[in-house]
């Protein structure tokens, strides 16, 4: 598919026996006391509400209902994390930003956790900021992108939803969002496109965290 990252046979096959085991919630983080020991590499899924964070991670995972989809946009109201007890590494779903049928404060409580993980977790390898392909990049985007480049964190775009828009629209999108990318110092240039109902790039979404979980030597 346009824009695909490349990667070797040996890194495919890592991503597919990573994923070909059985992941499991280990815990919901509603503040930073409950994190679990910084002790293993860690890869978050950050999005706007309603992006399809959800149907992506379930989708990688293999198992449908690991991360909670709902049609109520900001559902995830915690740090979500998932582990294989036999794989020392986590996975992260983040509560959506954007938008959220929730109490102002709520919200800005979410948010404030949201920003401090991000921040000060050294653990955290990248972020996968994910981003609807029939809307591209908004305005929420931003900031959490400016946040993670001040931090220093490593985060990569992942489009979803590609099934849903024409070959050429997304050509046009996955160009644009491409040229915006190379204006971040912490993002890394090369974008993921994936849909979730097609199954389509998220051989090669597991082949990118097996590699930055070391899995792949």
């Amino acid at each position: 598919m346009i824009g695909q990252p490349e990667f070797s046979a040996l890194e495919l096959a890592a991503g597919e026996r990573l994923f070909a085991r059985p992941w499991e919630f280990t815990r919901g983080v509603p503040s930073l006391e409950f994190l679990p020991p910084a002790d293993r590499p860690e890869i978050a899924f950050a999005g706007r509400s309603n992006v399809g964070k959800s149907s992506l991670i379930n989708a990688v995972v293999r198992q449908k209902g690991l991360a909670r989809t709902s049609n109520t946009p900001g559902r995830t109201q915690e740090l979500n994390f998932f582990f294989v007890p036999d794989v020392s590494c986590y996975l992260v779903d983040m509560p959506g930003y954007g938008y959220a049928k929730a109490p102002k404060e709520k919200v800005d409580a979410w948010t404030r956790l949201v920003k401090s993980y991000l921040r000060g977790r050294s653990t955290l390898k990248r972020v996968f900021i994910l981003i609807d392909a029939r809307h591209g990049l908004k305005a929420e985007d931003k900031p959490v992108m400016d946040m993670l480049d001040e931090a220093a964190v490593s985060y990569q775009v992942v489009l979803t939803k590609a099934d849903k828009i024409s070959v050429t629209a997304l050509e046009a999108v996955t160009a644009k969002v491409t040229s915006m990318a190379a204006s971040h110092p912490a993002c890394h240039p090369v974008i993921h496109t994936t849909s979730s109902v097609d199954v389509v790039g998220i051989d090669l979404l597991r082949a990118e965290i097996a590699v930055l979980l070391g899995q792949a030597g």
